[in-house]
C-alpha cells in the first residue's frame, strides 16, 4: 500500500502537507532540487499544464522560475521566487512571488530507517490569501497529493 498524503489547514494562514517516501533523504532532496527531476513530477498530467522551462538554482539566495503552458491560456504562465534557506538533505524555504499574496513555502526532509518524511508548509500573508488560494485550487490542498504520487514514481526509478 502506498504511503498516504495528508493535507491539513493548521491555522488561518497555514497549510501543512505530509507524506513518507520509501527513499533516503538525499534522494528525495535531489528530486526537489534537480530541474530534470522536478519536470518529471511537479506538473502531473491531470493539471493540464506542460513545462516550457524549469530553472532552479537551489541554494540560499538562489532563484527559481518554472514556466508552464496550458491549452486555455494564450501565453505561458511563470511561477518564480527566491530560496531563502537551503540545508542539503534537510530543508528548503522559498518565496512564491508571482502574486502579491503568495506564501512562503518550507519543505523538510526527515529520514528514518531509509524512509523520508516530507513536511511541506505553506504560510500565507493573511487568512484571505489562503482562502483565495484554496478557492482557486492553487494551494497545496489540491496539488500536493497528485504531485506526490508522481514523486513516488520518480523515487522508485532512482532507488531502483
Amino acid at each position: 500500500m502506498k504511503n498516504p498524503t495528508t493535507v491539513e489547514r493548521t491555522s488561518e494562514r497555514e497549510i501543512v502537507v505530509r507524506r513518507t517516501f520509501d527513499a533516503p533523504a538525499h534522494i528525495v532532496f535531489e528530486a526537489w532540487t534537480s530541474p530534470e527531476l522536478l519536470k518529471r513530477w511537479w506538473a502531473p498530467p491531470s493539471f493540464g499544464i506542460t513545462f516550457v522551462s524549469c530553472e532552479a538554482d537551489v541554494r540560499t539566495g538562489g532563484t527559481y522560475r518554472f514556466v508552464f503552458s496550458h491549452p486555455d491560456f494564450e501565453q505561458p504562465v511563470a511561477f518564480f521566487g527566491r530560496y531563502l534557506e537551503v540545508i542539503p538533505n534537510s530543508r528548503i524555504v522559498w518565496t512564491n512571488e508571482e502574486g502579491g499574496d503568495g506564501p512562503v513555502t518550507t519543505v523538510t526532509f526527515e529520514e528514518k530507517d531509509g524512509k523520508t518524511l516530507v513536511v511541506l508548509t505553506e504560510l500565507y500573508p493573511s487568512r484571505q490569501a489562503l482562502d483565495d488560494a484554496i478557492a482557486s485550487g492553487s494551494s497545496g490542498t489540491d496539488a500536493a497529493p497528485a504531485q506526490f504520487e508522481l514523486l513516488d514514481e520518480v523515487l522508485v526509478s532512482l532507488v531502483g
